[in-house]
C-alpha cells in the first residue's frame, strides 16, 4: 500500500521507516527542506535505536521524502498526521499545524483517502479535521478520518511500533476499519514476524499484536488517557518516596512489594526526579484543558503535576543537604537527556537541575552519551562537556545522576571514588544500592532512601578530613 507521512519529528520518522520495513512505500513529508536534504544524504537526525538501520534499508527505494503534500496525498491510500501539537500558555494542544496540513490535503484527494491522526491530539479533532477539508469542496464520500494515536517511547520507539502492545484505530466507518487493518496485517498476522531480516523481538513482546478498534473519539482519548495515568504512576511513586525518606522506609522495598501485586505492576513505579519529554508535560496538560471544556475539573492531574515540578525542587534540597553552598562547587553532571536511549532535551529534568544549579553559582561537567550538542544548544555557556563519565567526575565535588543511561548504572567505582575530589554521589535515578556504595567509600544519596555514608562519616568529611 502506498502511505503518506506528515511530520518528519520523532513520531513521524519513527512510523515512515517502521511502515516502509512492513512493505509499504511511504512518502515522507515535511516542509523543512534542510531536514529533507539531510535525510536524502542519509543523516539521521534522532538518537533512536534500529533507526539508522530501517533508513538505510529503505531509504531511496520503499522511502522516499518530499515537500510536496498534495502530490503525496494523490498518490497515497493512507495519509498519516504526525505533525506537532505543542501546548498553548493555557496548556492546551496547539492544532494550528494540524489545520494547515488538512487543509492543504483536500487539495490531494481525487479518489478514497484515509486520513489518520498520528499526532497526540485532544477528542473532537477528528471532527473538525473533516470539517476543514469538507469546507474546501471536498466529496464527503471520499474520505473518512480516523484517529491511530503512537504509543511509542523515546529510545524504544521502533520497538515499540514493530512490536506493541496493541493496535488503537479509531474509525467511524467499516471502510476506513479496513483500510487500516491492511496496513497493519503485517503485524496482526505475524507474517514480519516471520521474516529473517525483522528487527530483533524485545522481551515481553505480544506476537501477534492485538488490534483494538474504537470510534475516532474513544481513539483520541485512549492516548491522552494513558499518557496521563503513566505519569501519575510516576508522580504517585515520586511522592511515595517523599514518604520513604520521612519514616526511615526503603522506596524500592516499597515498589517491589507494591509492584508484584498484579493488578499495579512494577513498570513506571521509578522513582527519581520526575518525568519529562515531549509527551507526558504536554499531554497531561492537554488532557487537563479538554476535561475543563467539557465540563470536568479534572483536580488529580493538577496534582500529578504539582508533585513532578516539586520533585525537582526536592532534589535540589537534597543536593544543599550533600553540599550545604552551592557557589563555586564544581559539580559533575551525568545524564542531560530527559530519559536514557534518546537525545531528546524537551522537558528534561535533568536540564531543568543543570540550569538551577548553574543559577546558584555551581561550575558544571556534564556527560550525555547522546544528548550534549542538544544541550549546549539550550545552555549554550556556563558547562564544560565531557568526553566520559570520568573525565566528568576529574575533580569534582560530588557527581549528580540525572538520567538513567545504562551505562550510567555499571560505572567503575573504584575509578570513578579516584576521580573525585570528594567520593560524594547524588543519584536522583537510584541506579545503586547505597550498601554497596558506602561499602566502597561513597557519601550516597538517592530517591526515597536514607543516605549512606562509608564508616558512618558525615557527608562532606573524610577520616582525615581530607580527600578520601
Amino acid at each position: 500500500m502506498r502511505i503518506a507521512v506528515v511530520g518528519s519529528g520523532y513520531v513521524g520518522l519513527v512510523a515512515g521507516a517502521c511502515f516502509a520495513d512492513l512493505g509499504h512505500d511511504v512518502i515522507l513529508v515535511d516542509n523543512d527542506q534542510e531536514k529533507l536534504a539531510a535525510l536524502r544524504n542519509g543523516q539521521v537526525p534522532i538518537h533512536e535505536k534500529f533507526l539508522p538501520e530501517l533508513l538505510s534499508r529503505h531509504r531511496g527505494h520503499r522511502l522516499t521524502f518530499s515537500d510536496d503534500l498534495k502530490q503525496a496525498a494523490r498518490l497515497s491510500s493512507v495519509i498519516f498526521v504526525a505533525v506537532g501539537t505543542p501546548p498553548t500558555e493555557s496548556g492546551e494542544a496547539d492544532l494550528s499545524y494540524v489545520e494547515s496540513v488538512a487543509r492543504e490535503i483536500s487539495g490531494g484527494i481525487n479518489d478514497y483517502k484515509v486520513v489518520v491522526e498520528k499526532s497526540t491530539v485532544p477528542v473532537y479533532t477528528s471532527e473538525w479535521v473533516r470539517r476543514i477539508i469538507l469546507r474546501n469542496g471536498t466529496d464527503p464520500e471520499s474520505f473518512d478520518v480516523a484517529s491511530n494515536p503512537e504509543f511509542l517511547r523515546e529510545g524504544t520507539a521502533v520497538n515499540d511500533f514493530l512490536f506493541p502492545d496493541r493496535i488503537v484505530i479509531g474509525c467511524d466507518s467499516d471502510r476506513s476499519a479496513g483500510v487500516l487493518r491492511e496496513v497493519y496485517a503485517p503485524l496482526t498476522s505475524g507474517s514480519y514476524y516471520r521474516r529473517s531480516d525483522a528487527i530483533p523481538q524485545p522481551d515481553r513482546a505480544v506476537i501477534p499484536p492485538p488490534i483494538i478498534v474504537t470510534s475516532t473519539k474513544s481513539a483520541e482519548l485512549i492516548k491522552h488517557a494513558s499518557n496521563a495515568f503513566l505519569a501519575m504512576k510516576i508522580s504517585f511513586i515520586n511522592a511515595v518516596a517523599s514518604v520513604c525518606e520521612s519514616v526511615g522506609a526503603d522506596v524500592n522495598q516499597v515498589v517491589h512489594g507494591v509492584g508484584t501485586d498484579s493488578r499495579i505492576g512494577s513498570r513506571f513505579l521509578n522513582p527519581g526526579i520526575g518525568y519529562g519529554g515531549s509527551c507526558f508535560p504536554k499531554d497531561v496538560m492537554a488532557f487537563r484543558a479538554v476535561a475543563r471544556e467539557s465540563g470536568y475539573d479534572f483536580r488529580l492531574l493538577d496534582e500529578v503535576m504539582r508533585i513532578n515540578e516539586d520533585q525537582r525542587q526536592r532534589f535540589l534540597r537534597k543536593v544543599h543537604r550533600a553540599l550545604w553552598t552551592l557557589r563555586g562547587k564544581h559539580l559533575a553532571v551525568l545524564g542531560l537527556a530527559f530519559k536514557g536511549g534518546t537525545d531528546d532535551i524537551r522537558e528534561s529534568p535533568a536540564l531543568f537541575l543543570v540550569q538551577a544549579l548553574l543559577q546558584e553559582g555551581s561550575k558544571i561537567t556534564a556527560y550525555d552519551p547522546a544528548a550534549m550538542d542538544r544541550a549546549q544548544q539550550a545552555i549554550p555557556s556556563g558547562i564544560t562537556f565531557a568526553n566520559s563519565a570520568y573525565e566528568a567526575a576529574h575533580g569534582a565535588d560530588a557527581l549528580l545522576i540525572l538520567t538513567e543511561w545504562e551505562e550510567f548504572a555499571n560505572l567503575d567505582l573504584n575509578r570513578l571514588r579516584q576521580e573525585l575530589k570528594y567520593p560524594i554521589v547524588i543519584d536522583g535515578r537510584n541506579l545503586y544500592d547505597p550498601e554497596v556504595m558506602a561499602a566502597q567509600g561513597f557519601t550516597y544519596y538517592s530517591v526515597g532512601r536514607a543516605a549512606a555514608h562509608p564508616d558512618g562519616v558525615p557527608a562532606t568529611v573524610s577520616k582525615d578530613g581530607k580527600k578520601a
